[in-house]
């Protein structure tokens, strides 16, 4: 190997340039290569505007006379190949500017940096990983994500559950503490915070510096592979936080990496993001596409991330400091649809999904007609208009009815996750818990239902941690979960029910087969807004997997209740939050309900239910089904869950 051939050809440039090298984190960054017995370490970054670049580390003690980087052409690549194995060693590049600055910069291509409060880069080599993920890879390619139940567990790593010392733990730690209690609590995916490297822990990771370096909080880039491969052996995907559309003005950052505003806007009110005191990437530049869909390729090769909630898409779509909240940013629209259109041709099953507040249209529509592309819209709409709904005093929700039937009018107009997110409970908004209206008992009964309500609503789920153990206070970011809330009978409830509920959405088809189109949804009463009592049907693509699902919004119980039904016969409670082993009152029924010849609700048939206070409560059809015996006879008999099956779900 020559040094000639450490150098990057005229195509991978043009490429770089022109948007299109969507492995630029092979070219750029610090990179050890051998040739035969030597060792080279090549280092290479973008700085068009620099007069000069120089390599300075813990192995030159800081003095960069001597590891002056070399200029490519007149491409703005500078390039140095240091004659050694500098796996382990810190640097930073040094910089000076057209106008005389002198700038200290970390590698915005390094793979790994320094624990904060220090910001040197460190030289990492991907090459002693094993992955032990193959079938969960495998099986992830005969899965359609829009016809599976899913259920996100998002965490912060940072104080989900901390050490008594204070200390985090580490990736391979959360490994053996976060991983079986989501399996026990049944999610199908954990969606971490941004793990980029980011220098202020109050952050949550959204205002990184490092976007190819993991952060070092909780480890190294081979501790967080291990995560991720003992989340897939355990049948859990992994979705990350991503935050293509700004980035931290730290100074050894992106910003003004080479003197001039190189990943950013050059006009200020372009740039400036006054609400996150960050800078807004430039999305028309080549180079920056280049940098960005490289580090999409990047986490899916090198941790095997199952899919991206990329936050702030409205940031995006839309000019941040316009005079006109609807001025689009046309660089921004043509970057999401390169972006999402290159990820899903190059990985067809990665999930990309927008964190959109807007009524953007087509969101989830494929790029090839004419849409952003995402696989996935989280329903900021559905998610404000249900809190807003249930902390209204329930004696004044009749009058805000529309809150929770106006999400039906669009709920199949894109693929829609439902969220509630850490967004939801910091900043004085309250825990989902004490958003609930009412005294301790009517807390827990309408979160029961709150969470019954959103299971069986169209959309994939998405819940921020501790909402499963009942959190009083909001999220502190810098402590952990209340985990002594378990030692409370009414928090242990609310944990059971948790389960119960996830176990029972995870084996009803009908909760999520056809969750995106309107073949999976019914209304039976839409408009009892003097009771707050909302009925409707949940259909799967077989007809015997249909649910009936009704939801009592007030403390009012009601012995005998009428709901009209399609069908005659006997029907069977399948699931009910007022069960006493969930902290409810009991107010259930016990047997089957029979119907009567009666037309109500527009169906042919109806019949009488017990209605719980703030209940939320499933009802089928009793199935018949022949069941062979030993002797070879055939019998028919009543096939339903029973309590006692639901208590061991």
């Amino acid at each position: 190997m020559t040094v000639n051939t450490l150098f990057p050809t005229d195509y991978q440039l043009h490429l770089f340039h022109e948007g299109n090298l969507f492995q630029s984190h092979q070219l750029f960054g610090a990179h050890i290569q051998k040739d035969s017995e030597q060792v080279f370490t090549r280092f290479c970054v973008w700085a068009p505007n620099a007069l000069e670049v120089r390599l300075v580390g813990d192995f030159n003690n800081w003095n960069g006379h001597g590891y002056e980087l070399q200029r490519v052409n007149d491409e703005g690549v500078w390039i140095i190949v240091v004659n050694q194995d500098l796996k382990g060693s810190i640097y930073k590049y040094e910089i000076f500017s057209q106008t005389g600055e002198r700038l200290i910069k970390a590698d915005p291509y390094a793979f790994y940096s320094e624990l904060r409060p220090h910001t040197a880069s460190i030289v990492y080599s991907f090459d002693e990983y094993e992955w032990q993920d193959q079938e969960w890879m495998s099986r992830r390619i005969n899965k359609n994500a829009l016809s599976e139940p899913t259920v996100i567990y998002e965490v912060h790593l940072g104080s989900w559950k901390v050490k008594q010392d204070g200390s985090h733990f580490t990736y391979r730690e959360l490994a053996k503490e976060l991983i079986p209690y989501v399996v026990d609590h049944g999610f199908t995916h954990i969606e971490l915070l941004p793990l980029v490297e980011h220098p202020l822990d109050a952050s949550w990771g959204y205002q990184g510096t490092g976007y190819f370096s993991v952060t070092s909080r909780y480890g190294t880039p081979e501790d967080l592979m291990y995560f991720i491969d003992k989340c897939h052996q355990y049948g859990i995907g992994v979705i990350l936080d991503w935050v293509p559309g700004h980035f931290c003005k730290d100074a050894h950052g992106l910003y003004r990496f080479d003197g001039t505003h190189l990943y950013s806007y050059e006009n200020e009110r372009d740039r400036e993001n006054a609400v996150w005191g960050t800078a807004n990437f430039d999305l028309w530049k080549g180079e920056v596409q280049s940098f960005l869909i490289s580090n999409a390729r990047f986490w899916i090769d090198y941790y095997h991330i199952d899919g991206f909630r990329m936050d702030a898409v409205a940031n995006i779509i839309y000019w941040p400091n316009a005079s006109s909240s609807k001025d689009q940013n046309p660089f921004g629209i043509a970057f999401l649809k390169k972006l999402n259109k290159e990820i899903h041709e190059y990985d067809p099953h990665f999930l990309m999904i927008g964190e959109d507040s807007t009524d953007f249209p087509r969101v989830t529509t494929p790029v090839h007609y004419g849409g952003l592309g995402f696989n996935y819209k989280w329903n900021m709409g559905w998610m404000n208009d249900i809190l807003e709904y249930m902390e209204t005093p329930p004696y004044f929700r009749s009058h805000e009815h529309n809150k929770v039937t106006f999400s039906l009018l669009y709920a199949f107009s894109e693929n829609f996750m439902l969220p509630f997110s850490h967004d939801e409970v910091v900043h004085g908004k309250k825990s989902l818990l004490d958003k609930m209206p009412g005294d301790y008992w009517e807390k827990f009964a309408q979160l029961r239902l709150l969470l019954g309500y959103m299971f069986t609503h169209p959309g994939k789920k998405l819940l921020f941690m501790g909402f499963e153990i009942g959190q009083f206070a909001e999220w502190k970011d810098k402590e952990q979960l209340d985990w002594n809330l378990l030692d409370y009978e009414m928090h242990r409830y609310l944990n059971d029910y948790v389960k119960v509920l996830i176990k029972f959405y995870k084996r009803s088809k009908a909760l999520y087969e056809l969750d995106h189109l309107h073949d999976g949804f019914e209304w039976i009463d839409v408009n009892n807004n003097s009771q707050s009592i909302f009925s409707f049907i949940r259909k799967g693509k077989k007809v015997e997997d249909t649910l009936i699902v009704v939801c009592n919004f007030t403390g009012i119980s009601y012995p005998e209740y009428r709901v009209g039904v399609s069908g005659s016969g006997e029907y069977r409670e399948i699931f009910n939050s007022d069960l006493e082993d969930f902290g409810g009152s009991g107010f259930i029924n016990k047997k089957t309900i029979k119907t009567v010849e009666e037309p109500y609700h527009g169906q042919p048939f109806s019949l009488n239910l017990a209605i719980a206070p703030f209940g939320f409560q499933i009802i089928r059809p009793v199935k018949k089904r022949k069941e062979r015996k030993g002797n070879g006879k055939e019998k028919v008999r009543s096939h339903v869950i029973s309590r006692g099956q639901r208590e061991q779900a």
